[in-house]
């Protein structure tokens, strides 16, 4: 059950991506999807949220919520993910292109993606051609949304309804953190733990580089030969560029490529309220009170002004 659940949500996303960019997609771009394949919950104990296992760059996001909000109410939580767009990255199969950007929000226990139905047409706007998905059957307060285009879609709209504690009894009236995880571009390590060919690819031993040997599928093959020992083949895949050259002495764990990537992973979280009607209800006749109070003082200070000015006369 576990598996076919695991591939109805895989099928559900890869028809959704292409439903949406109206592409196929491109080869290793790696997004959230990967985190529900290893993590029950993207976010550890540490407070750390997953995809920086694989995406080792940092980079700043954004998360815009309301103050406080009221139960079983439609609200935006806007994500922005900026980054340079003049910038292209590399792709699995070496080649450039734009980035791409994915999210992760981690709601409060009873807050949900909101139905079609209960969406305003003017969030409709916002949220036209982007993909929302639960991390799992059991915990959709975590929504997952990429890849997208990252030129069209470095904010994100993620329509939320509240809960209401009278039909949810494991909600409160109380504030709640709301948890973000943005990234733009591929990652630098696989999910399995193999480094992906948007990384720095350094050489693991010292030695003297004897040979490099372009492959047919692209990247190269650089052998170091150290003062004793066998020599090592380190092979390099097609995208990050070679920045030494044959019979250069280099020290172990010297960069044999540039840096390709440029993309990054950010957190970020905010607070949201969730405000009891009853609350405001009695706040606002309190400050009804307060202000008719003040108003009926200041005019007995005048009927009083009055008769002493009559006394004196």
């Amino acid at each position: 059950m576990k598996l076919n659940s695991f591939v109805r949500r895989l099928v559900g996303l890869g028809l959704g991506v292409v439903l949406i960019l109206g592409l196929t997609p491109a080869p290793a771009h790696a997004y959230p999807f990967w985190a529900q394949q290893a993590y029950e919950n993207p976010r550890e104990a540490t407070g750390r949220i997953v995809c920086a296992n694989c995406h080792l760059a940092q980079k700043p996001v954004r998360l815009e919520l309301p103050q406080a909000v009221l139960p079983n109410q439609v609200f935006e939580a806007k994500v922005s993910i900026p980054y340079d767009t003049s910038v292209p990255q590399v792709y699995g199969d070496g080649s450039a292109g734009p980035l791409n950007v994915g999210a992760v929000v981690i709601l409060p226990e009873g807050f949900t993606l909101a139905p079609e139905d209960r969406i305003p047409a003017e969030m409709k706007e916002k949220i036209e051609g982007v993909y929302y998905q639960p991390y799992s059957e059991e915990k959709d307060n975590i929504l997952l949304v990429g890849p997208l285009p990252g030129d069209q879609y470095q904010e994100i709209v993620f329509p939320i309804l509240s809960p209401d504690p009278a039909t949810n009894k494991d909600v409160h009236f109380f504030k709640y953190p709301i948890y973000l995880g943005g990234n733009r571009g591929r990652g630098q390590v696989y999910p399995t733990g193999d480094k992906s060919n948007n990384t720095v690819y350094s050489t693991p031993i010292a030695g003297q580089i004897t040979a490099i040997t372009p492959q047919e599928d692209g990247g190269y093959q650089v052998t170091i030969q150290p003062e004793t020992g066998a020599a090592v083949v380190e092979t390099i895949p097609p995208g990050p560029a070679l920045i030494v050259a044959q019979g250069d002495t280099v020290a172990a764990d010297t960069p044999l490529t540039t840096n390709p990537n440029v993309g990054g992973f950010g957190q970020a979280e905010g607070e949201i309220v969730l405000q009891s009607p009853t609350r405001l209800k009695w706040l606002l006749a309190f400050l009804a009170t307060v202000a008719f109070a003040q108003v009926m003082l200041v005019l007995k200070k005048r009927q009083w002004e009055k008769v002493q000015a009559q006394m004196e006369f």
